[in-house]
């Protein structure tokens, strides 16, 4: 089988999931290969539109919130959207791309390509076949202006959201949400934390901050470091954000308890070595953390589906959410202190998330695919 799967540079977690996605694929010896579905527009154009959402949501949360919901407002399956018409500007130079290498289908875990194909799919008989890989715990702003195959949603719960934005119930599959397998387990965690250099006793809190960044993590901070024990310690990983990183190493000088870390590719082992994980609300990180089996803290959202995301996992016990960072770091110490709570939580999360999405992804394709033959 040869396999393409279509992402953006538009937040990580799309990324993550195609990745998921392709490393399930590889080990069955599929031809599977990722790409930036953007490469096939105007030269710059994914950096810019990665630029765009970073500077966006870090910068003017609130306008990033007020343009999601905007788009919530205006989206509909019996129109198209601007968000369409500008991923038509490609689709003829993917569309000869894809014919010319014979893929046999399209996997799409971001809006983006699913909308390129949706306009190649109305000019061109298409031989291989669309899925789309929702990301998020909703039915995002135009999802249901695409024209896909099947449709991968996060929980047999969003399906009667899906088909009321009329999606038809045929095409969804409740899959979850493809993470990698490095998170379909847990290591020893006495043993994952010496080999990362830290002590093997005392609590350890995680703060993770998405890869660009985002959150007033001084405050919460603050919060957590007056009720943290001696023994304790918070490693937080700031991603790419330089001034963030260089902001929270001042403010915490002197601190043995706390470690400000550059972007990482570990971060798998660091949720090993956690007791308690604090993280903005994305699709994908909280599904790799909820896999793992990690007690949660939802920080502040960037408003928009993260708001949701928190919504659907705090109102069914698999985390706690806070409004602001220092409730958030308020919350971190109440989680460490009610190991009961802790371990419900794990079980919540046990119960609603299935770990190894992208294993029942990749069954459904192939059998999908198998029948058109």
């Amino acid at each position: 089988m040869k396999v393409l799967i279509l992402s953006c540079n538009t937040g990580q977690g799309h990324n993550a999931a195609g990745r998921a996605v392709q490393e399930e694929f590889l080990r069955r010896g599929a031809d599977c290969r990722m790409l930036d579905a953007l490469r096939f527009a105007r030269p710059k154009t994914s950096k810019l539109a990665s630029g765009v959402y970073v500077k966006t949501t870090t910068s003017f949360p609130g306008a990033f919130g007020m343009a999601y919901r905007a788009a919530g407002a205006i989206s509909s399956s019996k129109r198209k959207s601007p968000i369409y018409f500008a991923n038509t500007f490609y689709g003829e130079k993917l569309y000869s791309f894809v014919e010319r290498e014979g893929y046999d289908c399209i996997v799409m875990p971001h809006l983006f390509p699913a909308e390129a194909v949706t306009y190649i799919k109305k000019r061109h008989p298409m031989r291989a076949a669309s899925f789309f890989v929702a990301t998020d715990y909703t039915c995002i702003p135009f999802t249901e202006e695409t024209d896909m195959d099947r449709y991968f949603i996060p929980s047999k719960e969003l399906t009667a959201e899906f088909m009321g934005r009329g999606i038809p119930e045929e095409k969804l599959i409740p899959s979850g949400i493809p993470v990698s397998k490095r998170f379909w387990g847990k290591r020893d965690q006495r043993e994952t934390r010496m080999a990362l250099g830290l002590r093997a006793d005392g609590p350890v809190v995680l703060v993770m901050t998405g890869s660009m960044g985002f959150g007033n993590i001084s405050s919460m901070l603050e919060v957590i470091k007056g009720g943290l024990p001696e023994n304790g310690r918070v490693i937080v990983l700031g991603g790419n954000n330089e001034k963030l990183k260089e902001r929270l190493r001042k403010d915490s000088r002197g601190d043995r308890r706390i470690r400000i870390l550059d972007f990482t590719d570990q971060v798998d082992l660091y949720m090993d070595i956690c007791d308690v994980l604090v993280t903005k609300p994305g699709g994908l990180t909280t599904t790799e953390a909820a896999a793992k089996g990690i007690p949660m803290v939802h920080s502040a959202p960037i408003p928009g589906c993260e708001t949701i995301n928190a919504k659907f996992f705090s109102s069914r016990g698999m985390s706690l959410a806070a409004g602001n960072e220092k409730e958030a770091g308020a919350l971190v110490l109440e989680l460490l202190g009610n190991e009961t709570v802790r371990k419900r939580m794990v079980g919540e999360q046990r119960h609603f998330i299935n770990a190894k999405a992208a294993v029942s992804i990749c069954d459904a394709i192939e059998e999908y695919c198998e029948g058109k033959r």
